[in-house]
């Protein structure tokens, strides 16, 4: 049977405004991730899917496809540094500002 979880929960209140503005295009370090080596990696977030963030490194000609699955982060937003959990942004780009902001629930594992 799949847990409801309220979003609203998992994040403060100014740290939920910040995720359900635009995140593309803010630095990010990858601290812990499946599949993933070396790491930590820094990079910039360049694109995002119901599961995955896609970052550019430095030194890299193509960009990393990284599961949000298992996925240990920290994002740099408005000049506050945010740590994530992939599975608490594991949704639709489109559906964040509205499950985070008014309280939406999904279903988690």
């Amino acid at each position: 049977m799949a847990i409801r979880t309220d979003l609203r929960t998992s994040f403060d209140r100014a740290v939920r405004e910040r995720l359900a503005g635009e995140i593309l295009g803010s630095p990010i370090t990858i601290d812990r991730a499946p599949g993933l080596s070396r790491l930590p990696i820094s990079g910039v977030l360049r694109d995002e899917t119901l599961g995955t963030f896609r970052v550019t490194v430095p030194g890299r000609d193509r960009p990393l496809c990284i599961p949000k699955t298992g996925l240990e982060a920290r994002l740099l937003l408005e000049g506050r540094e945010i740590s994530l959990r992939g599975e608490d942004l594991r949704m639709r780009p489109e559906d964040r500002t509205k499950r985070l902001l008014l309280g939406g629930l999904r279903r988690s594992p």
